[in-house]
């Protein structure tokens, strides 16, 4: 009988160890000094927790065997209803371990804060104060990855490389939905957003082949939204570079406004150069010919609005990244005229396709802009309330 049950244990275990032979353990074993002082806060506080995981669940099953009921030496003793001692143990072990974790989640969020330049490069040394870190400037896009390199003026698709044990300063943002960049064996992951900035500040101290992907559902093409990221020593980073400037085009906004569409598995690409000012015009979302910048929208606004004479400006801010209008993968009715997806029409939209209440995107185009306009902004001036409506 001993050896039956020893047989179906087995059986159980079999196949949990199966599925964790597929497991990347990347995660705890990386390659990045961020990364693996991340690692080490995931270490210390499991370990804090299990101090008292572990304890609470071997006296369960303790408590039950010791007080069984065919146990006849167990004193039983129904009046007992308090123990300082036990209250002491029980309260101050678990309060001691909160301190312990709030002083190390504290710490650990200042020091490992992405927006913080680095201080050193691996445990054993600091960064010389001359050093200057690598810049990248990231995009996501739909639905792959676009890699600047502003010092070079080159550009990548769906891969990047950086030198060993030098300082990488990212710039983030997407072109589309909210997506997540995330390099596990280089640092923790950051999400990138439309007409927003985020940082990271890591450094890769192996060199290596390893794994960057999206950690956000953005859509169709979201699970196959990986790039490989290289760590190379500085020679071959060099070589990289000349590659890419050899085999790579020319990446100026008519070849990003292409690029932008929906795909799926893209494959890699290099650019050799890039039109100047190219990021900026991503982040402020005014690729497009004729678009307003948003960093001219805020200045507008910070300088108190442009007053009735802006009306125009609106429909210079209408933003459509996933080119819906051509019929870009993903997009239904009734942007496109393809097929909903649904029998149930969406909310404010009539069976016709058209928005109810007269507001549908042909609405918009009332506003046309005046000759003379086209330059820029409106003049930015103050609202006054002897303004008049036109």
């Amino acid at each position: 009988m001993s050896n039956q049950i020893k047989f179906v244990g087995r059986l159980f275990v079999l196949p949990l160890l199966l599925a964790l032979s597929g497991c990347n353990m990347v995660v705890m074993s990386p390659s990045g000094d961020i990364a693996m002082q991340q690692r080490d806060l995931i270490v210390v506080s499991t370990v804090l927790m299990l101090l008292i995981i572990v304890p609470v669940v071997c006296l369960t099953f303790f408590f039950a065997w010791r007080y069984r009921n065919s146990n006849a030496n167990a004193k039983y003793d129904p009046e007992w209803h308090h123990s300082t001692g036990l209250e002491v143990v029980i309260w101050s072990a678990p309060l001691a371990i909160i301190i312990a974790l709030g002083a190390i989640t504290w710490i650990s969020t200042h020091k490992l804060d992405p927006y913080r330049p680095l201080d050193r490069i691996d445990a054993e040394r600091a960064i010389p104060p001359e050093t200057k870190p690598l810049v990248v400037e990231v995009v996501a896009l739909d639905w792959k990855w676009l890699f600047f390199y502003p010092e070079y003026g080159i550009a990548t698709v769906n891969e990047m490389a950086a030198p060993v044990d030098v300082p990488i300063e990212f710039k983030i943002t997407a072109s589309s939905v909210m997506n997540s960049f995330y390099v596990p064996a280089l640092a923790g992951m950051i999400y990138a957003m439309p007409g927003m900035q985020t940082k990271l500040h890591a450094v890769i101290n192996k060199e290596g082949n390893f794994e960057g992907l999206s950690a956000n559902y953005s859509g169709d093409g979201f699970s196959h939204m990986r790039f490989r990221f290289h760590g190379l020593q500085q020679g071959g980073f060099d070589e990289w570079v000349a590659r890419v400037k050899q085999n790579g085009t020319a990446l100026n906004r008519d070849a990003y406004l292409k690029l932008e569409k929906p795909s799926i598995k893209e494959p890699v690409r290099y650019f050799a150069t890039v039109e100047d000012g190219l990021f900026n015009a991503i982040l402020n979302m005014c690729v497009h010919p004729g678009q307003m910048c948003m960093n001219e929208m805020m200045h507008i606004d910070m300088m108190g609005g442009g007053g009735v004479e802006s009306h125009e400006n609106r429909q210079k801010l209408e933003y459509d990244n996933r080119h819906a209008d051509e019929e870009a993968p993903g997009a239904t009715h009734p942007a496109t005229g393809n097929p909903p997806r649904s029998e149930e029409p969406a909310e404010g939209v009539d069976e016709g396709g058209s928005s109810m209440n007269g507001m549908n995107h042909d609405a918009h185009q009332g506003h046309a802009m005046p000759e003379g306009s086209q330059g820029g902004p409106a003049p930015a001036q103050l609202n006054t309330n002897e303004s008049t409506q036109p």
